[in-house]
């Protein structure tokens, strides 16, 4: 039983890139999925598939890697918001990931969102991980 779905699905991501998988799969959750396709909008991961099965479905993710010297596109991948330290921020005092080279994942009361759609929308949240 997995206590932190969201430590374990940045975990999953960090473990395939270290052994230079191509795909990982993943348990999916609405929550999972809407991250996944934020990282897909953001550039980080070549393509992603959802699949149905009997239980609760598998996310497969193709992971992004630089073809000339075989680096991973996500650099670093954080976990802010823990089950036992929730993190949130006001619309002002969303951090910018690397003078807004990263991105960090957020959620609100209009679904997740990345740290710039929050602010463009005025909303705050839980700052859910940073990904550089």
């Amino acid at each position: 039983m997995v206590t932190d779905p969201i430590a374990d699905f940045l975990t999953r991501i960090r473990n395939a890139q270290m052994a230079g998988h191509r795909i990982v799969e993943i348990p999916a959750s609405n929550l999972k999925k809407r991250m996944t396709e934020i990282l897909y909008e953001q550039g980080y991961i070549l393509k992603y598939k959802f699949e149905d099965d009997s239980k609760q479905g598998l996310i497969k993710i193709a992971l992004k890697y630089d073809p000339s010297t075989k680096q991973p596109a996500i650099r670093s991948l954080e976990r802010v918001s823990r089950p036992g330290l929730r993190q949130y921020a006001k619309p002002a005092e969303i951090k910018r990931v690397i003078n807004g080279l990263g991105v960090a994942i957020l959620s609100t009361s209009k679904g997740v969102l990345t740290d710039k759609q929050a602010k463009a929308q005025n909303v705050g949240g839980e700052v859910l991980c940073y990904i550089y």
